[in-house]
């Protein structure tokens, strides 16, 4: 099924690619996704800046250095597993009246990628967590054995064997976000421009619903549809090399 699909997008979109879809600039008449492009490219990097860092340091904390049986690490993931199965809607309003409304931000590219941070939050910090689980014991004591700290036997020996199953999250939690179009509609707009920080933007995925909810330019949507599944499989191959060469190191 899902190989059927693909070859329906390429089927449809691959004939419609044409120039004036990579234009700098977009406009009625060639609805360039390029704008498109380098928002969905930005917002990814930004949330992943954001989430990635703040979830695997938590992930350390919960697997490395709190007691087992700790009150707090328990409700810590219970309300990860909430988290992460609370609608993308849900996400986008709580952005909207958080970082758009009450810290004045506006449709931003800054509030797009902070509300995607959160709602990737909870799947970054399990899949770590995981991951580090994973890790056998005898690592540890060994490190523990030549005299290495616990700061250093995270980093040097369990983070490294960990380091696959980590990226395996951060590949998940790109492919959530490139897809996403209700969360960024309430926070980072639908405006077709290469945005600044506190400026709103539109996405591939969102770029594909406007012309496609419009009516009138469904052979681009295709074409856009064709772009974005490059995009995916682009990013998600470059994590793949990248956990590749850490595997190997």
């Amino acid at each position: 099924m899902l190989l059927f699909l693909i070859a329906y997008i390429l089927w449809r979109g691959i004939p419609n690619l044409k120039p004036s879809l990579f234009a700098w600039t977009y406009n009625s008449d060639n609805v360039s996704m390029v704008p498109a492009m380098i928002t969905t490219v930005e917002i990814t990097l930004l949330a992943l800046l954001i989430a990635v860092p703040f979830g695997l340091f938590t992930a350390i904390y919960l697997n490395e250095y709190a007691k087992r049986g700790n009150k707090l690490v328990n409700v810590i993931r219970i309300t990860t597993e909430t988290l992460s199965g609370i609608p993308s809607i849900v996400y986008g309003l709580f952005g909207m009246l958080f970082f758009v409304t009450y810290l004045h931000w506006g449709y931003s590219l800054l509030a797009g990628a902070m509300t995607l941070a959160i709602m990737i939050l909870p799947l970054i910090m399990r899949t770590a967590e995981e991951a580090l689980m994973a890790v056998p014991d005898s690592f540890r004591e060994g490190s523990f054995g030549l005299g290495a700290g616990r700061l250093r036997t995270v980093f040097r020996i369990v983070l490294p064997s960990a380091m696959p199953g980590i990226l395996s999250g951060v590949i998940l939690g790109i492919g959530r976000i490139v897809g996403e179009t209700a969360a960024l509609i309430f926070t980072a707009g639908t405006m077709a421009q290469i945005p600044g920080l506190l400026q709103s933007g539109r996405t591939l995925a969102i770029h594909m619903y406007v012309l496609s909810g419009e009516g009138l330019h469904m052979n681009e949507a295709y074409a856009t549809a064709v772009v974005l599944l490059v995009v995916v499989l682009l990013m998600n191959s470059l994590s793949a090399l990248v956990a590749k060469k850490l595997t190997k190191k």
